[in-house]
């Protein structure tokens, strides 16, 4: 190992003599490099090295060599200010930076031939430093990743954009889409490259004046261009008949010559458009993106082609929500592109995208396809600001808010309703400030099929305490109505389901003595029928902390040995009791320590295998028991914990 690095190290005398020579480091920092040279190449050569190693020789080369081209031209600069020729050809010290870098990238990609991100790293720094690589490279990541779409889209981009060689671009495409048929990204790309390039031909036509225009479309000039064939006659030819034909011949000579691209271009597009719905025809996003693609320029047929597309995507997709959802908005984003701000274009084109979600839902009535339609509605009455903005049409809001109502009782009427969309619904009027519309809904929602809803009862029941603390004067009958809407939930859902309830309940009664005890005992008959918590919420330590911070230390005790005396009070309330009689016995509390001591005797005697507790024992005798009780513990944890090496 010592006699390669070495060999390597030796290897750079001549680069690092240059820039002794011409004064860019001096020797003190030509020795630092040395140095930190060495230290890689030494990580390089282990057995194994870390692609960290490589990434990190790799930047400290990078710095030093953008470090010697800013000393260089700082030196260049001082040549000149003081009147001196520069030397303008290039040493040995301007080639090795980018020779070393380049074969330590060769040596990482070797290394770890399964890192893509590696390999566009070193793809990157080739393009950038154009070291004529850049093949070379491509034809390995290519050789080690053919499934790997972005690779043969980053080829063909270089040899399009950088080479300018369409033929290699256009035969590295179809490869990728023979070896990768289902990649949505290379169809589009293809697509766009092939359109770019006719772009291209047809722009520099125009720059020689044997042509007009680009494939480019512009809905400003479509609408001047049609408006202009249907008033030809105000216009008045003010030049001589034969120079009027003249130029009418050479018109009709371009815009034959346009037509050509324009036929060509729509070529392009069935033929790609054809093999990508074969290879991917259940795939939405790639018909969208080649619709945009479409609705972007100008080729014969337009009319055509997209209403071709648009009645495949209708044939093929009429049983997905997304599509019917992309259909209604479609209209929208035509009328923001074109600029179409005035109130009656927007309630036309709003008018059109409603009766599309009408005709959805009846077609696909599903709760996903009721979703859609709301939040479109919604969309029109408050658009969200990381959106595409619909439009907000403050004239017609309550129109639209009465529409939004209308789509809930449909969805209602029509099955659909799921948890979601009803508490979106409650939640609605409730924004609206119709509280009392709201709670009528809540209470016949939670009376009907969805009655297990625990999202449902927790917001009925929150509009309903909601109405009673607005009210002036609350009566005991509404105190007893809000226990009984408890009672009845909390009766039939288990703890671990019903904690948010629990807890609400908990607060709203604190004050309120009669129906506190009452929650008591349908604490104590729910942990009796479901067992205690292990661990996470426990309704048991619920209670007594409740009592503790209500009632004192001797209520909440009588309460938790109450829940002890149940069959399965669980671990947690054991550690709750626990934690409260110790906190009081370090306070000085001898009945605490008593407590304590019989509630971790209480607790051992079911989890005798809970490492924790028996750890928290041995501490609480440590610090307020005796040496001897101490040692009786940890012997005792020794002796019936299976994993005896435990640390105390």
């Amino acid at each position: 190992m010592a006699d390669v690095v070495q060999y390597r190290l030796e290897r750079m005398v001549d680069e690092l003599d240059d820039l002794e020579r011409r004064g860019i480091f001096t020797r003190r920092e030509i020795a630092e490099i040395v140095k930190q040279r060495r230290k890689f190449e030494y990580r390089l050569k282990r057995p194994s090295p870390l692609k960290q190693d490589f990434i990190a020789y790799i930047d400290y080369e990078t710095q030093l060599d953008a470090l010697r081209r800013l000393r260089k031209k700082a030196a260049t600069r001082e040549l000149v200010r003081q009147g001196k020729k520069t030397k303008s050809r290039k040493s040995v010290s301007d080639f090795a930076s980018v020779a070393r870098i380049t074969e330590i990238y060769r040596l990482a990609v070797m290394r770890y031939k399964g890192d893509v991100e590696l390999w566009f790293r070193y793809l990157e720094f080739c393009r950038q430093r154009n070291n004529g690589r850049m093949k070379k490279v491509l034809a390995q990541v290519i050789r080690f990743h053919p499934k790997l779409p972005g690779v043969w889209i980053y080829a063909a981009a270089w040899e399009f954009d950088h080479n300018l060689n369409v033929a290699a671009a256009r035969a590295l495409m179809q490869s990728g889409l023979r070896i990768c048929p289902s990649s949505e990204d290379l169809w589009v790309e293809y697509l766009r490259m092939e359109l770019t390039y006719l772009n291209k031909l047809k722009a520099r036509k125009a720059a020689l004046r044997e042509d007009k225009g680009t494939l480019v479309r512009d809905k400003k000039d479509a609408d001047e261009k049609q408006w202009k064939e249907e008033n030809k006659d105000l216009f008045m030819p003010l030049d001589d008949e034969e120079k009027e034909n003249n130029d009418h011949g050479s018109e009709e000579e371009s815009e034959k010559e346009s037509n050509l691209f324009l036929e060509h271009a729509s070529g392009i597009l069935k033929t790609i458009y054809s093999g990508a719905i074969q290879a991917v025809p259940s795939s939405f996003s790639l018909r969208k993106q080649l619709l945009e693609i479409l609705e972007a320029i100008e080729v014969a047929d337009w009319e055509e082609l997209h209403g071709e597309i648009l009645s495949d995507m209708k044939r093929d997709f009429s049983a997905d929500p997304e599509y019917w959802d992309w259909l209604a908005r479609l209209g929208m984003s035509d009328a923001s592109s074109t600029g179409e701000k005035n109130d009656d274009a927007m309630v036309s084109k709003l008018q059109k995208a409603a009766q599309v979600y009408e005709e959805a839902i009846q077609t696909l009535p599903s709760a996903r396809m009721f979703k859609f339609y709301i939040k479109f509605l919604s969309d029109v009455i408050a658009p969200d600001s990381g959106e595409a903005e619909v439009i907000s049409l403050t004239n017609h809001t309550s129109s639209y808010i009465i529409d939004i109502i209308k789509v809930y009782e449909k969805a209602e009427t029509m099955g659909c309703l799921t948890e979601e969309l009803a508490c979106q619904y409650i939640s609605f009027y409730t924004q609206l400030g119709r509280v009392e519309e709201a709670k009528k809904v809540a209470e016949k929602l939670c009376c009907g099929k969805l009655s297990d809803s625990l999202q449902l009862w927790i917001l009925r029941v929150s509009i309903e305490i909601r109405c009673i603390t607005n009210s002036l004067f609350p009566g005991k009958t509404d105190a007893l109505y809000i226990f009984e809407l408890f009672r009845t939930v909390l009766t039939k859902m288990s703890m671990s389901e019903a904690e948010s309830l629990w807890v609400m309940a908990l607060k709203f009664f604190v004050n309120q003595k009669k129906y506190f005890e009452k929650l008591i005992e349908l604490s104590l008959k729910a942990v009796a029928k479901f067992g205690g918590s292990e661990n996470g919420f426990s309704l048991s330590s619920a209670v007594v902390n409740f009592i503790l911070q209500k009632d004192g230390l001797k209520r909440a005790r009588e309460v938790y040995k109450r829940f002890l005396a149940l069959p399965h009070p669980g671990l947690a309330l054991y550690k709750n009791c626990i934690e409260l009689e110790s906190h009081l016995a370090s306070l000085g509390s001898e009945d605490s320590l008593v407590n304590a001591r019989k509630l971790y005797e209480a607790a051992l005697a079911t989890y005798d295998q809970d490492t924790s507790l028996w750890k928290d024992y041995h501490s609480l005798e440590t610090k307020l028991g005796t040496s001897e009780t101490a040692a009786a513990i940890y012997w005792r944890a020794r002796k019936s914990l299976k994993d005896s090496a435990v640390v105390f």
